[in-house]
């Protein structure tokens, strides 16, 4: 825990980027009746029945002290497909980055080991050495500002019925581009000093 609080606690430094890392599903539901209209005193009503269209997975980027995030929706959620989205992100999105400092949960995707399956070793090599993974402590994703931000996407555009992955694609890229030009951003204020005191019963206590 202590780790990623110290990472948060590092200031912006030319060269180096922070990127926190989460993931999540979203179902496509698509509707069997048209919805009723909005008219006045009445809201838009819709059918309760519906008709399930597949499920696709949600990879969210987010550099906090950039103010930039990147949603990449992919059908799957294995070991290569986090590993393309992680080349996205070292090669496409921050080329000129020495280093990436990414925080991440440990899920079993998550790993490095997964460069190596999905390419070359030598490619693997390439995209390992930029970067400098921290990973939360188990039971401890909040830790994660990618959690916020995931948690900010899911009010904001994917508490309603979406019918198909196209759509999803669309209305997360407006999302995500309407969140960038704002420079939207986190105030993360809990530190390590914080922990020990807030957290206290998770530390081993001592006989002095």
């Amino acid at each position: 825990m202590e780790d990623v609080l110290d990472v948060y606690t590092q200031p912006y430094e030319e060269g180096r980027v922070l990127v926190c890392m989460d993931e999540t599903s979203k179902q496509q539901i698509m509707e069997v009746r048209s919805p009723t209209s909005a008219a006045p005193g009445r809201e838009r009503r819709r059918d309760f029945e519906y008709k399930r269209n597949g499920v696709s997975n949600l990879f969210m980027f987010f550099a906090p002290l950039r103010g930039w995030r990147h949603v990449k929706v992919t059908e799957r959620r294995t070991k290569t497909d986090w590993a393309i989205a992680i080349r996205e992100l070292v090669d496409e999105h921050f080329p000129a980055a020495k280093k990436i400092t990414l925080v991440m949960d440990n899920l079993n995707t998550h790993s490095p080991a997964s460069l190596y399956e999905a390419f070359r070793p030598e490619e693997a090599k390439r995209i390992a050495e930029r970067l400098e993974i921290h990973y939360t402590p188990k039971h401890g994703s909040w830790l994660n500002m990618a959690e916020i931000e995931m948690s900010v996407l899911g009010r904001q555009c994917l508490s309603r019925r979406i019918p198909d992955q196209q759509t999803l694609r669309d209305e997360v890229a407006a999302w995500e581009k309407t969140r960038n030009g704002d420079g939207a951003s986190i105030d993360w204020r809990f530190n390590t000093d914080d922990a020990r005191i807030k957290l206290k019963r998770l530390y081993p206590s001592f006989l002095v």
